[in-house]
């Protein structure tokens, strides 16, 4: 069986990407967006998930939200509106973001090998910097290989949430396997480039990535809620807790409390349903990057065949990926997922809609449980994408 972090990690990926061409009841629009968002939030916790947050922006520029479930199993209080959660991989996005930056700003290039920036770091059976580059780290080709620490029961949970792994460390972890294809070869989704990425990031500004991406994204856009929380384990209130079981038929675990080894540049940001929203409507809106820069970003390519079963026709750019819509067209985006936690976020390519959604309390017993849960988030995205269709007339 796939270990809790593999299914998160498969969620965080498939998320909002599986297949919704069924057909809709048709429905007046204007109040239909908050119904439908109100519907599908409450679909996701009739499959077992404690808590949902969602936020949808409209073209005439409505802000609305639904939550469903509990924020704890204990008070049972709701889930708020705008709670703080930990965004995991959609953190992937904001380093990508400051790689194009740079890469705009001459200081570094797409095609700069590893080796240049990081000598003698991607190094030992197989693995070679020489041959690796920035736009492979960014694009999942690669072909390093992800070795990171897992909690295998709840025990193990409690005596390891407080570690604290440096980005080298999670590199050397890697460097320890042969690639898992030859770079530029084959696509597979992986952690340890993005933390390659943060590190490139410090050697070329002298800063942290988490710096770069707060002076270069987070103030700029007044991202209020969104910050590098360290080495602390507890997130600012309001929030939901999350919960994990780590065997099935044990006990579901509050893991809310952690510190996780994701937080080298892979993951580490938290922030909001509502900074996740105009983050990425800034970028796409083309508030973020230079057009060139922004165009090499939404340049995109198949991924693996593996995946390709459960993402019929998701692209993967630089840090966005793109997926159809039922209705016609693509939406940008990323998604995360660690810990019971799943999120989601996307904008229409003509920047008109967006969304955002965070699940906590994803029970990830089996990959058909995380499946089950990702075709009802799916449904959730695709809705509040695709504009409410007039009256008699269904989306393709």
């Amino acid at each position: 069986m796939r270990s809790i972090r593999r299914n998160l990690t498969l969620a965080a990926i498939v998320a909002g990407t599986l297949s919704t061409s069924a057909p809709s009841v048709s429905a007046a629009p204007h109040h239909d967006d908050r119904t439908r968002l109100r519907r599908d939030a409450d679909a996701i916790t009739a499959l077992g998930v404690t808590g949902v947050q969602a936020r949808l922006i409209t073209p005439d520029g409505r802000n609305l939200t639904a939550t469903s479930g509990v924020a704890d199993l204990t008070s049972r209080r709701p889930v708020p509106r705008n709670g703080y959660f930990r965004i995991a991989s959609i953190t992937k996005a904001f380093v990508a973001t400051v790689i194009m930056q740079l890469a705009g700003d001459d200081r570094l290039s797409l095609d700069d090998t590893v080796e240049r920036w990081l000598p003698g770091v991607v190094t030992g059976n197989g693995n070679d910097g020489c041959a690796i580059t920035i736009r492979q780290l960014l694009q999942h080709t690669s072909g390093i290989h992800d070795d990171y620490p897992d909690y295998t029961s709840a025990d193990d949970f409690y005596q390891h949430r407080y570690d604290v792994y440096t980005p080298e460390q999670i590199v050397a972890r890697a460097m320890r396997h042969r690639p898992d294809f030859q770079p530029g070869k084959d696509w597979n989704y992986s952690n340890t480039g993005y933390v390659l990425l943060g590190m490139i990031i410090q050697r070329v500004t002298g800063h942290p990535w988490h710096q770069e991406v707060r002076d270069r994204i987070v103030r700029p856009l007044g991202l209020t809620h969104t910050f590098w929380p360290g080495a602390s384990p507890k997130l600012p209130r309001p929030h939901a807790d999350s919960y994990q079981r780590f065997k099935p038929g044990e006990p579901l675990v509050d893991v809310t409390e952690q510190v996780g080894p994701f937080a080298g540049g892979e993951a580490g940001l938290v922030s909001t349903t509502a900074d996740l929203n105009r983050f990425f409507r800034a970028l796409l809106g083309g508030r973020l990057l230079p057009s060139a820069q922004l165009a090499q970003m939404k340049r995109t390519i198949p991924i693996s065949k593996e995946f390709e079963q459960f993402m019929p026709g998701a692209r993967d750019g630089l840090g966005l990926f793109s997926r159809a819509l039922s209705c016609g067209g693509t939406y940008w985006g990323h998604e995360g997922g660690d810990s019971g936690w799943i999120s989601a976020a996307g904008v229409t390519a003509d920047g008109r809609r967006s969304v955002t959604v965070s699940l906590s309390g994803v029970r990830a017993d089996t990959t058909s449980d995380v499946l089950r849960v990702e075709q009802a988030e799916s449904k959730l995205i695709d809705d509040a994408l695709c504009a409410p269709p007039e009256a008699g007339r269904t989306r393709r």
